[in-house]
């Protein structure tokens, strides 16, 4: 029994310490180029079946973090495991065969799909991870995935022009499920859509939550968006997460004022609004790593806050903040 619960409770998706970094061009000539640390530091666990969103605002590194996480980009340090495999230090071979257990659902519905194949080829597409896979079983799986998504098996005939955006990113999610993964990466994927196909999209992504058991790792900017899917959120400020929870907790209870401003925001997202305006790449590379990040953006910052980088540390009651002063 106890081995049982042991093993159902193994983490799905396991990231330590990983860090990405990238070289910036040259501000000047015969200076050295600057270092840019998208991700920094970050670890977190993702159980089976418990979805988990990651929110913060454009150039924070969610983005760099979720392709790291299933080895679409290597990061610099740090290790991430899928149910146990480091996919990050194994050879080719290996990870093609695991990349049947993790697909990736991008932002753009016109740009990911490739406009001179059938939508049929397209969702087929990741079936090249899998072996010993036959013709009759590859129909019947595009079938059940356009079915599962909520198109028919004919409209695999068709070429993506043919399809509204909406219907675009239903393709894109049948891709992403033909190979029946146990994860799901998806990165800002109602983020171009209009808000009335927004609302469809998420539908459909919890309702497959529901029927086939996938467990999503959600990118985006809008914590709206991430409470429709996620068990648990982390929020990420400058490649490192500022706070993380249950997402009942996080976002009726926030504990950093990053958390709180987002949360502040999020009714009020069609209206401009005054806020000090994000570091650019460069500029975040240049600031000194003095004190905490935000501390500049918050109005509640003290003496502390400018001298010491603040921890990520348990609050308690199943939240982490990364706060001198949590709320």
């Amino acid at each position: 029994m106890n081995g049982t619960r042991a093993q159902a409770d193994a983490p799905l998706l396991e990231i330590d310490n990983l860090v990405k970094t990238y070289r910036l061009p040259r501000e000047r000539l015969f200076t050295d180029r600057p270092e840019l640390r998208a991700v920094d530091d970050v670890s977190f666990r993702m159980i089976a079946g418990r979805s988990f969103g990651i929110v913060g605002e454009s150039g924070s590194g969610k983005s760099t973090l979720a392709r790291a996480a299933i080895a679409l980009e290597r990061p610099t340090s740090g290790e991430a495991r899928l149910l146990g495999f480091a996919l990050n230090r194994a050879p080719r071979a290996q990870l093609r065969r695991m990349r049947a257990h993790m697909q990736m659902i991008f932002q753009d519905p016109y740009g990911s799909l490739d406009p001179r194949q059938t939508v049929a080829r397209i969702v087929a597409e990741p079936l090249a991870c899998l072996d010993g896979i036959t013709r009759d079983e590859t129909a019947a799986r595009i079938a059940g995935a356009l079915e599962a998504v909520g198109l028919h098996a004919d409209d695999g005939r068709k070429y993506p022009h043919e399809f509204s955006g909406g219907q675009r990113q239903r393709v894109a999610v049948a891709r992403a499920l033909i190979t029946r993964p146990k994860l799901v990466v998806a990165d800002e994927p109602v983020s171009a859509l209009d808000v009335s196909i927004q609302a469809q999209v998420l539908n459909l992504m919890t309702d497959l939550q529901q029927r086939f058991g996938v467990t999503f790792l959600l990118i985006s900017h809008d914590l709206v968006v991430v409470e429709h899917i996620c068990d648990e959120i982390a929020v990420m400020y400058r490649g490192r997460f500022v706070e993380a929870g249950p997402s009942e907790l996080l976002l009726g209870r926030p504990a950093h004022p990053y958390t709180r401003a987002l949360i502040d925001a999020a009714p009020k997202l069609q209206t401009v609004r005054r806020r000090a305006p994000s570091p650019t790449p460069a500029a975040a590379a240049a600031a000194p790593q003095k004190g905490c990040a935000y501390a500049p953006r918050c109005a509640l910052a003290q003496a502390k806050c400018r001298e010491e980088a603040p921890e990520l540390r348990a609050l308690g009651d199943g939240r982490l903040a990364a706060c001198h002063f949590p709320f």
